[in-house]
């Protein structure tokens, strides 16, 4: 070409001539600047597969990808065992025996209403089905949310003829009770602006929740009787599910980005089964000396029901097309029976482990917790682990369980007691996650003193990292101490009588609780 050079050309450096065009040029430092800044935004080979859209949560999150999502989800709740113990584990770490919670009006603990929301909420009255008190629904509710991406609790009134002590029951649904159907702007008059619907949820002009489409019965059931759907008011709906993007109104399963890898390893993993089977399973072979000679073990039975054994014998034998544990096959001289020999995989330990721990990574739980296997762990590392874990499940309950869940619960008591006639001017339920259990009591109790003496942490707040509620806790010690003092007994952890090292606080004290328990 006219005015390159053959290092132009190999640079593919432009012509003079479309140097001289600025659109080129604009075009040129365009795509040249974007691949050289990022390079993810390269388009070639080597991004050849990237699913690159600009839709938003709801759009990626159609109605038929949940519905495959959730059935492929529970399948592997199923048969698989690792997706099995990982739904558990996630769910008891979340919920464990129960997210519990104390009555307060106006900062402090309100006994009576405390007494009567726990007589409620601590019993199988509380459920609908009449099967779990709140823990227990809590906890089915979390397995609901990890396996099929989101669950809807939904508040049922009842009489006061049912005589709860309060007048409503919680009913745990799947997510799959939302009616997708109802989706897109609602009809309005002429000039009034309206609200819509996205995949079942209901809003209003501004945006607010106004309400759920719910289907009258599960749409996977048999009952014909319960198709349709009935809208309900947002008030009555505890919609809980791990938005992982703004304005997502649908959660998807948490098994979505190890869907595939636990096929590819649970096909793995049969192929590896299939082949000890086989390596096992054939026992022998029997061969016979001559052609016309008798070949022990193949007989057939003849027409006057008697064995035929020697020539023509076998037409009646069924041919070697599997083999099972124990198996002798006998073969006529000429036969052969001959086994293909697949190539060896090694390294299978190597391969599961590193499978399991991108499955584990997926699922936000550690490969220990996953699979059970702690034959690596060290204290030091499983500490790490373990520490790093409880900041992903505080994420998990404080910032999507606790608000959802909770929340919704907190508010529907609080209206059930002011509908019973109490009054419930300031009262609010504060929530405390189960416990944790301590990893090294001897170092971390140890720590915990100190830095309690230190002022760098309160009694409360170490109360609170326990899973324990700090008012019960320090009623109970305040008892406790009492107790003590009314029979004239001092332990050496009593910190109010003997220090740290077993002293005695105070020499008064001492000999005022030795006389009291000397006296007759």
């Amino acid at each position: 070409m006219a005015g390159r050079s053959f290092l132009d050309r190999l640079l593919r450096r432009p012509t003079p001539a479309a140097s001289a065009s600025p659109a080129a040029n604009q075009r040129i430092r365009m795509g040249r600047g974007a691949r050289a800044a990022y390079d993810g935004a390269t388009q070639g080979k080597r991004a050849a597969g990237w699913r690159r859209n600009r839709l938003d949560a709801n759009s990626e999150l159609t109605p038929a990808v949940q519905a495959l999502l959730r059935g492929i989800a529970a399948d592997l709740v199923r048969n698989n065992p690792f997706a099995a113990r990982g739904s558990a584990k996630i769910a008891e770490a979340i919920v464990g025996t129960g997210i519990t919670f104390q009555v307060y009006r106006n900062g402090k603990v309100d006994d009576r209403l405390n007494d009567i929301a726990r007589r409620h909420l601590d019993k199988a009255t509380c459920d609908a089905g009449g099967r779990h008190d709140l823990y227990g629904l809590q906890l089915q509710a979390a397995r609901t949310i990890v396996e099929r991406g989101g669950a809807v609790v939904r508040r049922r009134w009842r009489r006061a003829s049912d005589r709860l002590p309060l007048p409503f029951q919680l009913q745990v649904l799947e997510p799959d009770y939302i009616d997708p159907s109802h989706n897109g702007p609602l009809s309005t008059d002429p000039g009034k602006p309206g609200g819509f619907c996205v995949y079942g949820v209901q809003f209003d002009p501004i945006g607010r929740r106004e309400g759920y489409w719910l289907y009258n019965g599960h749409p996977g059931g048999n009952r014909v009787d319960r198709l349709g759907s009935t809208y309900v008011q947002a008030s009555e709906v505890a919609h809980i599910f791990r938005a992982d993007r703004p304005e997502q109104e649908h959660g998807a399963t948490w098994f979505a980005p190890i869907i595939l890898r636990m096929r590819d390893f649970a096909d793995y993993e049969d192929g590896q089964l299939t082949r000890q089977k086989i390596a096992s399973a054939f026992v022998g072979v029997v061969r016979g000396d001559d052609d016309g000679g008798t070949v022990p073990g193949i007989v057939s039975e003849g027409e006057d029901g008697g064995d035929i054994v020697g020539d023509g014998i076998g037409e009646d034998r069924e041919p070697l097309d599997y083999v099972e544990p124990g198996t002798f096959q006998y073969l006529r001289s000429g036969e052969e029976v001959t086994f293909s020999s697949p190539p060896s995989v090694e390294g299978y330990g190597e391969y599961t482990k590193v499978s399991l721990r991108a499955i584990a990574a997926g699922l936000g739980v550690p490969y220990e917790v996953l699979t059970g296997d702690l034959s690596d762990v060290s204290f030091i590392s499983g500490r790490l682990g373990r520490l790093e874990y409880r900041d992903t499940v505080a994420a998990w309950q404080w910032l999507m369980f606790i608000p959802q869940f909770c929340g919704s619960v907190e508010r529907w008591v609080i209206e059930a007691l002011d509908m019973i006639g109490e009054d419930a001017a300031g009262v609010e339920l504060r929530w405390t996650p189960p416990p944790t259990k301590m990893l090294d009591p001897a170092t971390e109790i140890a720590a915990n003193k100190e830095a309690v003496r230190s002022g760098q942490a309160t009694i409360s707040s170490l109360a609170r990292e326990r899973g324990e509620d700090p008012d019960k806790f320090l009623a109970e010690w305040k008892a406790d101490a009492e107790k003590l003092d009314t029979l004239g007994l001092i332990f050496d952890s009593d910190p109010r009588h003997v220090t740290s090292v077993g002293n005695a606080t105070n020499l008064a004290d001492a000999v005022a609780a030795r006389t009291a328990r000397e006296q007759p």
